[in-house]
């Protein structure tokens, strides 16, 4: 039987738990998981190998009116990752017993191919007995080829939804090789990883104004590391002072908590050496977007 390989886009609104149902598909830590909505700014590929088949996944930042330059560029996005793909995944958050709205509803509008309902987080609903009109909901909402209810953190019928998956996208020989697990390069992931633990370690104003350039990745011989070099960009000193802490404290636990993950990513041990700079109005700013990676992709 010949192979089958695709491309399928996953959009919804803020923390629908797009990330988590990434990660837990592809079995890799791709994406930022955070309590906290729009963590996540940049179309994120997670390919997924099976023996037949060979599925590329899109994460994308959640749906919801755009603010600002950041915010624009970030919806703009989120539209953009329905064009091109085999299959749309339209991911939400079932614990909230929401019906579908035109915020989550008009990307689908243009798009002709299939399109799944994946109702996340069942293991919240209480009772049970709230999640059939909730699928019926949905279901009168849009025309959707499959509604599969699942949980992402607990791993709930996800292998059933990859399944469906599977047999939604088309024959055709892998996109990727084999042992890929994401289209994105290293420095993306080293990022994407230190602005993930900036998430979960500060709080207030700062998270949203956080940017990451990894300026230098170098592998180096003795001893044997993955040297890093990283500089964190926020708006205001204020900013500034609270990731950088007392003594410096709040920018070591950063980077200890990141340099736990990268190491476990790279299976080699890694030098992280990270500092700070106040960029004013980056997210205002089209050529600092640019700069810090927050480029439209098609």
């Amino acid at each position: 039987m010949p192979g089958r390989a695709g491309f399928v886009s996953l959009i919804g609104r803020p923390n629908a738990g797009k990330s988590t149902l990434l990660n837990r598909l592809v079995g890799e830590k791709l994406s930022i998981v955070s309590p906290r909505p729009q963590t996540t700014r940049n179309r994120i590929t997670g390919i997924k190998n099976l023996p037949d088949a060979q599925v590329i996944f899109v994460d994308t930042p959640g749906l919801y009116p755009a603010d600002g330059k950041l915010g624009d560029f970030m919806l703009k996005t989120a539209h953009r990752a329905v064009e091109d793909v085999d299959l749309v995944c339209l991911v939400v958050d079932a614990s909230t017993g929401d019906g579908p709205d035109p915020i989550v509803l008009d990307p689908l509008r243009a798009y002709t191919g299939p399109v799944f309902c994946v109702l996340n987080k069942t293991d919240r609903v209480r009772p049970k007995s709230r999640m059939l009109p909730l699928i019926e909901t949905w279901r009168r909402g849009h025309a959707f080829a499959e509604i599969v209810p699942v949980s992402a953190t607990a791993g709930t019928y996800c292998d059933r939804l990859l399944e469906l998956i599977v047999g939604r996208v088309p024959e055709h020989p892998p996109f990727f090789p084999a042992d890929a697990t994401s289209d994105q390069p290293e420095t993306f992931y080293v990022a994407e990883t230190i602005r993930e633990k900036i998430f979960h370690l500060t709080r207030q104003e700062v998270p949203y104004a956080v940017a990451v350039r990894v300026e230098e990745l170098t592998e180096r011989e003795r001893p044997a590391c993955l040297y890093v070099r990283a500089t964190v960009f926020v708006e205001q000193d204020s900013q500034k002072g609270i990731l950088i802490g007392k003594g410096g404290a709040m920018l070591k636990q950063i980077g200890t908590a990141a340099r736990r993950d990268l190491e476990a990513f790279f299976g080699i041990k890694v030098f992280l050496e990270s500092t700070v700079e106040v960029r004013r109005h980056w997210r205002r700013d089209e050529r600092a977007l640019r700069e810090f990676g927050f480029l439209l992709t098609s």
